[in-house]
């Protein structure tokens, strides 16, 4: 599975990504989302983040949400 990136315009260190490349299942209440990037299916998400559970989440609701520090 692809892995598209979002950035939240209204909370700054907020990240998502989702299996939608248009931003159309990311939560309203957070956005503008801006894509910022894609992890393709044969790399690894960035900062370590554990693919399995990335992608279950995206089957399951459609996106995948974390934050920056």
């Amino acid at each position: 599975m692809r892995l598209f990136m979002f950035k939240s315009d209204f909370k700054k260190e907020l990240r998502a990504f989702s299996d939608d490349s248009s931003g159309e299942k990311l939560p309203k209440r957070f956005g503008p989302w801006i894509g910022v990037g894609v992890v393709r299916a044969d790399k690894s998400p960035p900062y370590g983040l554990p693919r399995d559970i990335i992608e279950k989440a995206i089957l399951d609701n459609g996106f995948q949400l974390w934050r920056v520090k």
